[in-house]
């Protein structure tokens, strides 16, 4: 029986499909799930998360949020997620110049907003080193 994925960030609906399993970056480590695995919730860090479906495997940039086990169906809340076709290096790389000048630049960030910043800064190199490591 195959399992049920679902990736969903605030702006739209990253993946919907059935898969034979799925790993997931989460902060304890990654996890792998197969059909009949316990009930799980947990934080989601920021990473690749790896789909496997049939022969193939498709890779996934994910940051923050959370993922719910339940049955044979994998729901995942995330704060940014990407398929890895979608990563446009170029336009990764400036953006996390432009985060990390502003970080530097702004000694007198509030909390929220430097933590923001430096989630961005650590979600673009995830996708940069998705798409580098699979050239």
């Amino acid at each position: 029986m195959p399992l049920t994925l679902e990736i969903v960030t605030p702006e739209a609906r990253v993946y919907s499909d059935t898969v034979d399993s799925v790993v997931i970056p989460t902060v304890e480590g990654e996890i792998g799930v197969l059909p009949g695995h316990i009930p799980l919730l947990t934080q989601v860090d920021h990473g690749e998360l790896v789909v496997a479906k049939g022969t193939g495997f498709q890779h996934l940039a994910v940051g923050g949020g959370f993922a719910q086990i339940s049955g044979d169906k994998v729901s995942v809340l995330a704060e940014h997620a990407c398929s890895e076709e979608k990563i446009d290096e170029h336009a990764v790389e400036e953006a996390m110049k432009r985060a990390q000048q502003e970080l530097e630049d702004s000694k007198h960030l509030d909390p929220q907003q430097a933590e923001h910043l430096a989630n961005l800064v650590r979600y673009a190199g995830t996708q940069l080193a998705l798409k580098r490591r699979r050239r």
